[in-house]
């Protein structure tokens, strides 16, 4: 799967989200990011990172008030892929228990439930392993398990068996990446995660560039 630097991928920019260390990144793994909350911008984009790092309630009130959640719907209705990284991949959900609660973009069947973690400190901040439970095009050239930085205190639960792609374990074992194609999500944070975030990355863009060259 190639891609090259024509590949846009759209940042949605919602006010929360590590947006610079996000695009840096991608530019290294071949795409041509673009920062933006802009409606015609993402329409023109071949995928999307939804991205995030907050509170669950107030991302989804940001994310509603900027009408993004109708512009990830135009963007999956065209099968153009959007990847949820960390409290991004949490607003995929149902909903959320976090602080006052809220309902999410429901794109995947489960909620959002704060680490069991069998008294480890929460937040859970660090290096983990990531096992991947299948072989996809997102996991293309990863090893069966992955080190992955993570930082966070919420994870998704009562998720769908064929939605799961990778779990971790802090205490107890999460949830930790998903797929429903066009959907991709991972708790953990790529773009901090040296050569295998890159390679992961890398293989996003590619899904992005495969879709835009067949569509």
């Amino acid at each position: 799967m190639s891609a090259g630097a024509e590949t846009r991928v759209a940042i949605l920019d919602y006010g929360m989200g590590n947006l610079r260390s996000v695009e840096k990144a991608l530019e290294r793994a071949g795409a041509t990011p673009v920062r933006t909350r802009d409606h015609d911008e993402i329409r023109a984009a071949d995928g999307a990172v939804l991205p995030g790092v907050g509170a669950f309630p107030k991302a989804m009130r940001a994310v509603r008030e900027l009408e993004l959640d109708v512009l990830i719907g135009e963007l999956l209705s065209s099968a153009r892929p959007i990847l949820g990284i960390c409290l991004g991949m949490q607003l995929l959900f149902e909903a959320s228990s976090e602080n006052e609660g809220a309902w999410g973009l429901g794109l995947l069947g489960g909620r959002v439930e704060r680490l069991p973690a069998a008294g480890l400190k929460v937040p859970h901040i660090g290096w983990n392993e990531v096992r991947w439970t299948r072989h996809t095009p997102l996991t293309e050239g990863l090893p069966e398990t992955s080190p992955f930085y993570f930082v966070h205190s919420f994870a998704p639960v009562a998720v769908g068996d064929d939605d799961v792609l990778g779990t971790s374990s802090y205490g107890e074992p999460f949830v930790c990446a998903v797929e429903r194609e066009p959907v991709y999500g991972v708790q953990f944070h790529p773009e901090k995660s040296s050569a295998h975030g890159l390679q992961l990355l890398r293989n996003f863009t590619g899904i992005c560039a495969a879709v835009a060259t067949t569509g």
